[in-house]
């Protein structure tokens, strides 16, 4: 196996991990956010039952509800899901829920004294929300939002437990021909990707340094 070889079929796992961050990323933020809108909600029902759902997701390893989401329909004589359809809704919905602590937190850290000072000028809550509070919970969230970002590029590689050719997955093949180089060799990739994540959460970081936290 050639230096080369590997690489090519490493980089064909990478395409699968970045796709699984991707989607995940794509529909856990705003799912987040509808969460987090449930968590502060002044009807104690749905507030109650929001926070209970963030608690049991967040109390629960990744690993175990990727397993739970693919094989558990089966034992009820449901149709399972296709394994990338289950990865994505299992880390989609864990990661909301992570997610929405996050937005929790940044909203609930601003002031109600903004909010009443803007509608002294005569701006409505939504003109408020968005040209008052909006960029600065951005600002406040980056740094957390960023970490959890970070984390869930390493955490795509839970997708194998069931069998999903990401990255790791692709370098575990190799362990049968008694090659361990290629599985050391993905942490250059993670490593890429942490890097330009970070040089980019950097530079919002520093767009935003007008605000003071």
């Amino acid at each position: 196996m050639g230096f080369w070889d590997v690489t090519l079929n490493l980089l064909n796992g990478l395409k699968q991990t970045f796709l699984i961050f991707a989607l995940t990323l794509v529909l856990a933020l705003p799912l987040g956010l509808v969460i987090s809108l449930g968590s502060m909600s002044k009807l104690k029902p749905i507030s109650a039952i929001t926070k209970i759902f963030v608690w049991i997701i967040r109390g629960v390893p990744l690993m175990l509800q990727i397993i739970i989401v693919f094989y558990v329909p089966g034992f009820f004589g449901l149709p399972m899901m296709d394994r990338f359809v289950a990865v994505i809704v299992a880390f989609v919905i864990n990661y909301a829920c992570y997610f929405s602590e996050i937005y929790r937190g940044g909203i609930e850290s601003i002031s109600k004294g903004q909010y009443e000072a803007g509608q002294v000028l005569g701006m409505t809550k939504t003109q408020v929300f968005f040209k008052v509070i909006l960029l600065q919970v951005i600002k406040r969230i980056l740094a957390p939002m960023s970490n959890e970002i970070i984390t869930l590029v390493k955490d795509t590689a839970l997708a194998r437990v069931i069998m999903i050719p990401e990255l790791i997955q692709a370098a575990e093949v190799y362990g049968g021909y008694g090659l361990m180089w290629p599985l050391f060799y993905t942490a250059v990739f993670y490593l890429a990707i942490v890097g330009i994540l970070t040089l980019l959460f950097g530079f919002f970081e520093k767009k935003l340094s007008y605000f003071k936290a």
